[in-house]
């Protein structure tokens, strides 16, 4: 289907996704291409608008990331965001030097409104800000149209040519009107607002099927959110020619391996085979405390019996996976840094017994996941799983991963789930866990002396795991789980919760 795309062209910076969802979450279709694609690449997709991102470079570097300059003639309008705003002045005619005071965090921004870009938005208001340098001469044919106290060339626009920056972010939630801008970017690129989840997964379906109509694919079951949907959204253009292998690592959740079975195989009918490989991964993480071993061990090993199991089955020259593209941020992506390695994506060994990866959800944030496996029909007991990391409780147990922690996490788990449910609480909070950290410490219990683990309880508000703040959860239901923990688990003195946003904390501890 031809539909109305607004490219988003990334200069490395690490919430650059963001952007491309938050179009989406406009309505209007949107997708990334790296910063030095072509011209011709760039004119295949006949976008009506492009987006230069933020990035960590300096502008003015001899081996700064720079666009192709014929970019600028291609007649549709830009708008450069953070470092995007500095290369559109720096290209341009304009200069780009250090800040005198840096800018990072929250800022007052004044807006001229008679700019199309600021259309309907209130004069003054917040701004999130993260920049170093700043345009200091505006490019010849460009205004300024908003400033803040430290930062007078705030936004700069050329109408008559449709280009535009903004050194601020107005694809974070700290920039209150920065759905209101992108809007107005969106209605000055006339770009149709047809994008629709429920048009992904038809054409989802349909790729999938040209592509792998007669073959044979194995998926990589978790029973987590992603990979379950990836698994619908398969099976739903293949039928039985996927064979969903789920694979009982010992690192899961209590009583999750057997829901698990029952879902996919009584609701879904689908080829689903239970592998039960439980003490391999133990002894694989024997001895292992660092968590981006932990991850890359974790990773190699599912390949490891997906392979075994790819070679039971017959010949499967596909292996499709649930990742999604916060994993791709985090493990690394060609511009960003890496945070931390993701088993499905820098977890995974260099040799793979498989003809390709596929992975429908690379390009889609949790959210859109979630509204996909609604579009798909899905139960909402399984869209709304929470989240769960591929390398299971091995990453919430922090030091070397043992049988006997993983049982006292499984019970304190499943205790603050359970009582997280029954306040009703289990649809607002994004995401809650309970941590094994890696020590001991004094208590006392019955008036004698204790030596045993403390639970750590996890708990955020989110809406796309890219940026997340600790849920404010009553006292009276952390008093609750405090006492049952302390009370019902073996071994375990104290609780304590969490009060750590991301960034600069992630939401998993490793």
């Amino acid at each position: 289907m031809n539909r109305d795309t607004i490219l988003v062209m990334d200069f490395g910076g690490q919430y650059n996704q963001l952007i491309v969802r938050r179009i989406r979450d406009l309505s209007v279709y949107s997708e990334m291409l790296p910063f030095d694609a072509s011209i011709e690449e760039i004119k295949k997709k006949n976008p009506k608008g492009i987006i230069f991102t933020g990035g960590p470079a300096v502008v003015t570097d001899k081996d700064a990331p720079l666009p192709d300059p014929k970019v600028f003639e291609l007649g549709v309008p830009i708008l450069g965001i953070c470092y995007g705003c500095q290369l559109m002045g720096h290209m341009l005619g304009g200069s780009v030097e250090a800040s005198d005071i840096r800018e990072y965090g929250s800022a007052r921004v004044a807006f001229r409104l008679e700019d199309p870009l600021f259309w309907g938005l209130d004069p003054e208001g917040l701004c999130w800000m993260s920049h170093t340098y700043q345009i200091s001469k505006t490019p010849p044919g460009f205004r300024v149209v908003a400033s803040t106290p430290s930062c007078e060339k705030a936004a700069i626009s050329n109408n008559e040519k449709k280009l535009y920056g903004v050194q601020f972010h107005p694809e974070v939630v700290h920039t209150p009107q920065g759905d209101d801008i992108l809007r107005n970017f969106l209605n000055i690129c006339q770009a149709c607002a047809d994008w629709r989840m429920e048009d992904f997964a038809a054409e989802a379906v349909a790729g999938l099927k040209q592509k792998l109509e007669g073959k044979k694919a194995l998926c990589a079951l978790s029973g987590g959110v992603d990979s379950s949907v990836a698994a619908v959204l398969l099976n739903r253009a293949i039928g039985k020619d996927l064979i969903c292998v789920f694979v009982d690592n010992g690192l899961l959740r209590l009583n999750e391996a057997k829901e698990v079975e029952e879902l996919f195989k009584k609701k879904y009918d689908m080829n689903f085979v239970k592998v039960d490989a439980s003490d391999r991964f133990l002894q694989k993480l024997a001895g292992v405390t660092d968590p981006e071993k932990k991850r890359k061990a974790i990773g190699e090993e599912f390949i490891r019996v997906f392979e075994e199991e790819s070679k039971k089955i017959g010949q499967v020259d596909y292996l499709v996976q649930g990742t999604i593209y916060p994993d791709v941020i985090e493990s690394g992506s060609k511009n960003a840094a890496v945070i931390k390695s993701h088993h499905n994506v820098g977890g995974l060994p260099q040799a793979v017994d498989f003809k390709e990866i596929i992975e429908p959800l690379r390009s889609l944030f949790k959210d859109e996941v979630r509204r996909l496996g609604v579009a798909l029909g899905m139960p909402d007991r399984m869209v709304y799983r929470q989240p769960f990391p591929g390398p299971g409780l091995a990453v919430r147990c922090l030091g070397e991963v043992t049988e006997e922690k993983l049982e006292i996490l499984r019970k304190a788990d499943f205790i603050f789930r359970e009582e997280i449910a029954k306040a009703g609480l289990d649809r607002d909070i994004w995401q809650y866990f309970a941590v094994i950290p890696n020590l001991l410490s004094v208590g006392v219990m019955g008036d004698e002396r204790t030596y045993a683990h403390a639970i750590a309880l996890r708990a955020v508000a989110s809406t796309d795991a890219m940026t997340a703040d600790w849920a404010e959860i009553p006292h009276s239901v952390l008093k609750t789980v405090s006492n049952r923990i302390v009370n019902e688990v073996p071994n375990v003195n104290r609780v304590v919760y969490d009060i750590t946003s991301k960034p600069p904390a992630t939401i998993e501890w490793e």
